[in-house]
């Protein structure tokens, strides 16, 4: 078994732990064949995938980051990563999701101009886990990897989700359990244009539980 970190992008970072969190595979995928001015060709987008297949093994417990805010709707951008997510599906693998802003606060990194984002992933991996490499892309599949294995452990109840520092552990409820980690706000029984009676508000006073 390994955990399988993923970012997807024209330069694809990946990254495979072994159980024990050693690194097994770092690399930086990217596809060959004719360039093509701002994004990629279908020669080397299909490259890059086929890549991607060879690395993926059975068992893998993958974890794969999501488009960043506001590039959802770039050509390039859903191709690389719905061709990715195709990859993973064509290998009988499943995976989860990472919001960017989770991979990010998963090593403490708050919200920081894109000009020094790097500089500070590199930095939060090489504090929490010992880990660098020269590549970000490597880098931030690295930590995507180990949400994989982290979620993989609190829900095997392999770990406790009390072990891992506290922004972690929201990371690792917001993937896991996600109407734990949303809950709905109660709704008010006030009627529109009227002041609210006394007590006349709903509130939810059951308690969910993680897993």
């Amino acid at each position: 078994m390994r955990f399988v970190g993923i970012d997807p992008a024209t330069k694809t970072g990946f990254v495979a732990l072994d159980e024990q969190g050693n690194v097994l595979v770092e690399t930086e995928v990217i596809g060959s064949g004719k360039k093509m001015k701002g994004g990629l060709t279908t020669e080397q987008l299909v490259s890059l995938e086929n890549q991607v297949y060879k690395l993926l093994k059975p068992g893998d417990i993958i974890a794969i980051e999501q488009p960043a805010m506001g590039t959802q709707s770039g050509v390039t951008t859903g191709m690389i990563h719905g061709g990715l997510r195709s990859m993973i599906y064509r290998k009988g693998l499943d995976f989860i999701d990472v919001n960017p802003q989770r991979t990010k606060k998963f090593v403490n990194v708050g919200r920081v101009p894109s000009k020094v984002k790097k500089k500070a992933m590199e930095a939060a991996a090489l504090d929490h886990f010992g880990y660098e490499h020269p590549s970000d892309n490597v880098t931030d599949a690295y930590i995507i990897a180990r949400i994989a294995e982290a979620v993989y452990r609190v829900r095997k109840g392999l770990r406790a989700l009390a072990s891992y520092m506290i922004y972690q552990g929201e990371v690792i409820t917001a993937i896991a359990d996600p109407t734990t980690a949303k809950k709905p706000k109660p709704k008010s029984n006030k009627r529109p244009g009227k002041p609210a009676a006394a007590g006349s508000h709903t509130h939810s006073t059951e308690q969910q539980f993680l897993f």
